[in-house]
């Protein structure tokens, strides 16, 4: 599981996002400027950036940027593959995770959760304090709560299975909490199991997003055209909001074409958080930005 230092480095980053904001078009923030303005050391600062991030404040400004979308589109663009290609329980590797993944049927999905027993807990992620949901399958939800609040983040994700059963089980997830946010635990080199809870619309798209590596990105029009919906654009879009499990679902990845981030269901701040994030370790490891075959 990650530490609460991994939270806290986190709120770091959320606070410079403000300030980097916040100083767009009177030219860019110095270290020593942006480390006074937290209250920090220009030191400490950077011990903290290189700490999550793995490089420095200034680097790390860059990949913040409003034109950081667009680099990323231009240098990193994904070309996903097509409907027929995609399928369910594929093995993938995912963010130095081994995965598999199997979805629920429509008629389990009309249930909305009926006869499901789903156990959840709170854990402490490089993104701030993530909810973990999973049933006897496996991760079926991971909620982020440093925008949204940790009681709305409860709320939206029991919401989207109604009759459902929900009981706490921190213990019991900790070792795909391990696996999914990086530990040195039992469960940190864990095969992680995803249950795809959803529409088949929404199953279609998720394992789409499931095709991005990480560093890369794609657009939602390239998410219609690799389910065989090239004119569901904005239906491709609302079931990339609803991905339920993020960060393992990569739909912060999804960009639009003209650049822009979109929407992102848990607050822009965290996606651009987490494409920086990417960007920052990926650039690192010249290896992990290889297209997969």
């Amino acid at each position: 599981m990650a530490s609460i230092e991994q939270s806290y480095h986190y709120n770091v980053v959320r606070r410079a996002i403000d300030l980097i904001d916040g100083s767009w078009g009177k030219g860019p923030l110095s270290q020593q400027e942006l480390a006074a303005m937290l209250h920090m050391s220009p030191a400490h600062l950077q011990r903290v950036f290189t700490r999550w991030a793995g490089i420095s404040p200034k680097r790390f400004h860059q990949y913040l940027t409003l034109g950081h979308a667009k680099s990323l589109l231009r240098n990193r663009l994904t070309t996903l593959q097509t409907s027929a290609q995609l399928g369910l329980s594929s093995g993938g590797r995912l963010h130095d995770l081994f995965l598999r993944w199997e979805a629920m049927t429509p008629g389990e999905y009309k249930r909305k959760g009926a006869g499901l027993v789903i156990r959840q807990g709170w854990f402490d992620s490089p993104f701030g304090p993530a909810l973990l949901m999973g049933t006897e399958r496996g991760i079926c939800a991971i909620g982020l709560g440093a925008e949204c609040g940790v009681s709305a983040t409860e709320a939206d994700l029991q919401g989207r299975w109604p009759r459902a059963r929900f009981i706490e089980d921190t213990a019991g997830l900790r070792p795909w909490a391990e696996s999914v946010f990086g530990g040195s635990g039992q469960g940190a080199q864990a095969e992680t199991a995803l249950y795809l809870m959803g529409s088949t619309l929404q199953i279609k798209v998720w394992e789409a997003l499931l095709q991005i590596p990480p560093g890369r990105v794609s657009t939602y029009a390239q998410l219609a055209q690799a389910i065989g919906k090239p004119q569901a654009v904005r239906a491709v879009g609302t079931a990339v909001g609803r991905n339920p499990i993020s960060w393992v679902i990569p739909c912060h990845r999804a960009l639009r074409r003209s650049g822009g981030l979109g929407g992102y269901h848990w607050g822009l701040p965290i996606k651009r958080a987490m494409l920086a994030y990417e960007t920052a370790r990926t650039m690192a490891d010249p290896q992990a930005t290889a297209p997969t075959p």
